[in-house]
């Protein structure tokens, strides 16, 4: 496909038909995405490919009490997990939330990886400032981003989810995950059901500013 198009119909798909990914493919996506940009190009991704229909079950049981978790600040009037205005701890969640199609369907997702970064190798320039640090997933979630666009470049699509992380305590021993590693994402990945075609997003005016954040808007060329 052309660039352009790959980058604006990469939709997050999470219904997939029974058609497996051919290991070729999968081998494919994972030689394009690692390509990515990383500081001090360390390269500090690793995959695991989940295929184990019982360790399948529980990385899905711990993301979906997350999803609830996320459905039911939403539903609150916060923005789910924001660490800024943060819903209180002990807010219920509801029984009979909608649940997430991928992880309802957990088992027969033809292929699911779950990413994770070795902590010891990024360079977080932000790690001293009085706020949450977002500068380290810098080297990480373009190797994701990567892996999702080279998908869609051969037909095949996926979703990434990061509910999995919230409860690293308890899935990092179930993927024997390393001291200083973190889960940064799982992803389903597969045929999609439906192709996407077109994606809503902002105007490039709406969030592209001259000289200040609050300067004047980026005129579209005339």
């Amino acid at each position: 496909m052309e660039l352009s198009e790959v980058m604006r119909t990469t939709a997050s798909v999470r219904a997939f038909t029974d058609e497996p990914v051919r290991p070729e493919d999968l081998h494919r996506v994972l030689d394009d995405a690692r390509f990515a940009g990383s500081g001090g190009n360390k390269q500090g991704w690793h995959v695991t490919v989940v295929r184990d229909p019982e360790l399948r079950r529980k990385l899905a049981a711990l993301s979906a009490a997350n999803w609830a978790r996320y459905l039911a600040e939403s539903a609150a009037g916060y923005r789910s997990f924001n660490p800024i205005d943060q819903a209180p701890p002990d807010l219920p969640v509801p029984d009979g939330l909608p649940t997430h199609p991928m992880l309802d369907a957990i088992d027969t997702v033809p292929e699911l990886l779950v990413v994770t970064v070795d902590l010891q190798v990024l360079a977080v320039t932000d790690r001293d400032l009085d706020r949450f640090s977002i500068i380290g997933g810098g080297s990480i979630y373009p190797f994701v981003q990567n892996l999702l666009l080279a998908a869609r470049n051969i037909g095949l699509a996926g979703v990434l989810t990061t509910f999995l992380t919230a409860s690293e305590p308890e899935a990092g021993p179930l993927i024997g995950l390393p001291e200083h590693h973190a889960i940064v994402a799982m992803i389903g990945l597969g045929h999609p059901v439906h192709q996407p075609t077109k994606l809503k997003r902002n105007p490039v005016e709406a969030f592209t500013t001259i000289d200040r954040v609050d300067g004047p808007p980026l005129a579209p060329p005339t």
